[in-house]
């Protein structure tokens, strides 16, 4: 099958950066160069320039045993070290890390002084229990600053962490904890999640638990419970211990002592497509040198004046990499918010905003959306003047929501990056530099220097610019997956098989070139619908019914049908005020000509579906296959990772 994929929508708005923008940006244009004379030579002064090497590297990188990568791998560092004790030590302890703020309205500021204390005592109480070096820590906790404490304190004493989202199930965090072998587990009472404390140590004890008659988990000897929600627990004797009582017992004297920078830091579970989720396995001095950078330059971080807040839980790759890791290393301010963006009220995320006087905010087009769908009165209501930089990440945004991010959060001057990246990748790959690039509704525009990306056909061959194919990375880049937890043979197979002759790493997305040469993502290559002979993207077709007034969010896949091979089949979400006016018959056929015109009677719907809510993981991603599965009414598939399991059925009635 031809790998050339259509493409339809044309965006022609360019936006430069403010002049008072481009004064103060952190990032200088000439960093290109640098990196295309020598990409390794560019990674080595930004490992050395951002990071403590307790010993220096003098080898950069070593690919003689491709695809297992490693990166300044005679040098040695400690990862907490560099999050915390040398920005103490610089004399930055009374700067505020942490501007936590939970979802019923109580606060804390932490300092760098007072995490660094917190880290040291649970560094201690971890190998009290017997924890080290390589020993695996599982943590499933809610977004409280004892959540980031546990992620440093892990990697402090060169244990591994592998963090799991606090809205799994019990069986989710079984198979997580079985895999990896964890010794502890870090968990809490509850958190809070939409008004309500939801159960964690519960869940714990479930995936712990006894199964068949015999104990379910063999390797997990100890408990660690912090007290959130008021919840009572059930207790086992000699297991489980509270937050509270051993870490502030414990000592607050700890040396960060070095490791390798080849040392695994951290194991993130992803889902396969098929079998059980892949365990992604990131090491240290790479991936800190790929985060530290990128948050540098990307988000344009001002440590002594930025307050940074990334929305997203430390479940996923991007509450590691720029919650956890990038903000610290660079010794910067962060928020972090426990709660969901509607409780108490639509308007919490612009409340904590204005609170904290948020200059950098980084979030997902699927919140960007759904504010669209409650409307623009509601982020009025609040000051958000100290916002200057915006940015995006998770799955490509489309250029309407994009606009509606820069004009009405923004205030129409705030640069909007749009960036591409991976569970795998570890750090941003794609991205505008906000002080330098004309940025494009859309488009996730060019790779960070130093990252080396290609669009090509199956052949693995350049497509040229104006067209679409597959997203490869051609060279090694320091922030990269050094394998699949225990499965090298799968880590081969799944990103490196079908370009083994090029040594491209392929991530599985479609994209296309523009005529200037930049990358617009056109989503996952699964999601590609072959109609009448025109290979389209989803992402470009979902683009234009968002571009309608009526839409708030849409989502679109391909459906079998016996003339056309397959047909588009929509699911759009309608803003409140035109359900308020108009019948969703008479819109449902407005959108289908709607995107006849947009980009051509090929890509027009067969069927539009106006439903209430789409499937949705919890970290925000269109679960597409189960809407595939009601557009050829075939039972739908397996709902467990949905963020609400019920949606699925009331879309299904909603079509019927």
């Amino acid at each position: 099958m031809s790998s050339q994929i259509d493409h339809l929508l044309d965006e022609t708005r360019r936006f430069a950066p403010p002049a008072e923008f481009v004064a103060g940006a952190v990032a200088a244009a000439d960093l290109y160069e640098l990196a295309a004379a020598d990409r390794e030579g560019f990674w080595s002064d930004q490992a050395r320039e951002l990071l403590h090497w307790h010993t220096p590297f003098t080898e950069v990188l070593d690919w003689s045993n491709p695809p297992f990568a490693k990166w300044f791998a005679d040098g040695e560092l400690n990862v907490a070290y560099n999050c915390l004790d040398r920005h103490v030590e610089a004399g930055n302890g009374d700067r505020v890390a942490l501007y936590w703020e939970g979802e019923p309205g109580d606060s804390r500021a932490v300092t760098y002084a007072e995490l660094t204390d917190e880290v040291k005592r649970l560094a201690n109480v971890l190998e009290g229990l017997g924890v080290g070096h390589g020993d695996r820590v599982a943590i499933y906790l809610p977004m409280i600053p004892e959540a980031v404490a546990s992620m440093l304190a892990v990697a402090r004493i060169g244990a591994i962490h592998s963090v799991v989202f606090g809205g799994f199930s019990a069986d989710s965090l079984r198979s997580r904890i079985d895999d990896a072998g964890a010794r502890v587990v870090i968990t809490a009472d509850g958190g809070y999640r939409k008004g309500k404390v939801s159960p964690l140590k519960p869940a714990v004890d479930l995936a712990l638990g006894e199964r068949d008659g015999a104990r379910a988990q063999e390797t997990v000897e100890h408990v660690i419970v912090v007290r959130r929600g008021g919840n009572e627990v059930d207790w086992t004797e000699g297991r489980d211990l509270w937050w509270h009582d051993v870490v502030a017992a414990a000592s607050a004297d700890h040396e960060a002592k070095p490791f390798p920078s080849e040392n695994p830091l951290y194991i993130l579970y992803t889902s396969g497509t098929t079998g059980k989720p892949k365990g992604i396995l990131h090491t240290s001095g790479g991936y800190l040198t790929q985060v530290a950078f990128t948050h540098k330059v990307v988000h344009d971080i001002h440590p002594e004046s930025d307050v940074f807040w990334c929305t997203a839980d430390i479940g996923w790759v991007t509450g590691h990499s720029y919650v956890a890791y990038g903000p610290l290393a660079l010794g910067a301010t962060q928020v972090l918010y426990e709660g969901t963006p509607d409780t108490p009220h639509p308007g919490r995320w612009w409340e904590v905003v204005q609170k904290y006087g948020v200059t950098v905010l980084y979030t997902a087009p699927t919140a960007i959306r759904s504010f669209m769908k409650i409307g623009r009165k509601v982020p009025k209501k609040f000051d958000l003047s100290s916002l200057r930089l915006l940015g995006s990440v998770g799955e490509p945004i489309n250029p309407e929501a994009w606009m509606w991010y820069r004009q009405i959060i923004g205030g129409k001057t705030a640069p909007v990056v749009d960036t591409w990246w991976q569970t795998e990748t570890g750090a941003i790959m794609v991205s505008a530099l906000p002080g330098i690039t004309e940025t494009k509704p859309g488009s996730a525009q060019v790779p960070v220097p130093g990252i080396t990306i290609d669009v090509v056909d199956e052949d693995g061959i350049h497509v040229g610019n104006g067209n679409g194919g597959l997203l490869v990375v051609t060279e090694p880049w320091p922030a990269m997956l050094r394998g699949i937890w225990g499965d090298p043979e799968r880590f081969k197979e799944t990103y490196w098989d079908k370009f083994q002759k090029q040594g491209y790493y392929f991530a599985g997305d479609g994209a296309r070139l523009d005529e200037d040469g930049d990358v617009w993502l056109l989503g996952r290559v699964d999601d590609v619908m072959n109609v009448s002979g025109h290979r389209l993207s989803t992402t470009e077709i979902e683009s234009a019914l968002v571009a309608h007034d009526a839409t708030a969010e849409a989502a679109v896949v391909g459906a079998s049908d016996e003339t056309t091979g397959q047909a588009v089949v929509a699911f759009v979400i309608l803003k409140q005020s035109y359900l308020d006016e108009h019948s969703p018959d008479g819109l449902a056929q407005s959108l289908r000509l709607w995107v006849g015109e947009q980009i051509g009677p090929i890509a027009r719907p067969r069927d539009v579906y106006i439903v209430g809510e789409l499937p949705k993981t919890r970290s925000g991603k269109i679960m597409r296959r189960l809407l595939r599965d009601v557009a050829e009414g075939r039972e739908v598939g397996d709902t467990t990772t949905l963020a609400d399991t019920a949606v699925m059925t009331v879309i299904s009635r909603q079509v019927k």
